[in-house]
């Protein structure tokens, strides 16, 4: 089902209306699915396939003799799917309610999805809570969301999840996906980002993240009045200095290695 006349007919067939509220926009173009599939440089691997609809994807995936997984939370999309894929073991189920952990035996696996853009956040948050299931991830996502995953220090882009996705992962590769390629067809732009999973530079990740996203609740003030609730003012501005960054530095300007500088200076008052 990755062209227009066959979704169509499928989705006749079954009854069904594209769901708004799960975020179904069904991917439509066979030469971006298998560029999705490509990017992920898929080769015999254990594949986790996060809302697979009407099977476009899952399709591609099952050609290059993966053992493949997929979570679907429309019961009706899951089991069409299950009855047309002989190879596939399907779960139909609530993604952020899904119990990652049943997979472990066949880790690591990579994860190739259109992610519900609604839940693309929680999603890639609770995939990161089990990282040492994974390898990689290849996913679609608004352009907005990517690029604020892609933001650089000292941009109005640059956040927490920008921090957090750099913290565990490396982009590797990524493309952009015209709202023509979808059936119904989005209002925005999408992106493909592929991620490799990498070592933790540190292992106090909760910590650390717990005084990043403290900072960028308070994004506008300077992080040595934003993080006082923590430590002295003088000490986060010993601890900024040590950074190489301005003691008036607001939360978007630092870098994840100089956040990482800023927290082990502030040790001793965290713990």
């Amino acid at each position: 089902m990755s062209t227009l006349s066959e979704l169509l007919l499928f989705l006749e067939r079954i009854g069904r209306r594209p769901n708004k509220s799960l975020s179904q926009n069904f991917l439509i173009d066979p030469n971006i699915v298998r560029k999705i599939v490509d990017l992920a440089a898929i080769q015999s691997d254990s594949v986790l396939e996060i809302g697979p609809g009407a099977g476009a994807l899952t399709e591609e995936l099952l050609k290059r003799n993966v053992h493949l997984f997929a979570v679907e939370k429309d019961p009706i999309l899951a089991d069409e799917l299950k009855k047309k894929f002989d190879k596939l073991t399907i779960f139909p189920c609530d993604i952020l309610k899904f119990d990652l952990s049943s997979l472990c035996s066949y880790a690591p696996l990579k994860v190739v999805a259109n992610l519900p853009y609604h839940i693309t956040t929680p999603i890639l948050e609770k995939l990161l809570c089990e990282r040492d299931l994974f390898s990689s991830f290849t996913v679609m996502m608004q352009e907005e969301v990517a690029q604020r995953i892609q933001a650089k220090p000292g941009s109005k882009e640059f956040s927490s999840l920008s921090l957090f996705l750099q913290f565990h992962t490396a982009i590797q590769g990524s493309f952009k996906v015209s709202p023509s390629c979808f059936y119904p067809r989005p209002k925005v732009s999408s992106r493909v980002l592929h991620f490799s999973l990498k070592p933790p530079p540190i292992q106090e990740e909760a910590q650390l993240f717990s005084l990043i996203r403290k900072a960028f609740q308070m994004r506008r003030k300077m992080i040595r009045t934003s993080l006082q609730s923590f430590a002295p003012q003088e000490k986060i501005t010993e601890a900024l200095v040590a950074a190489k960054v301005s003691p008036n530095a607001r939360p978007e300007e630092l870098s994840l290695e100089q956040w990482i500088i800023v927290f082990q200076k502030l040790c001793d008052f965290l713990f």
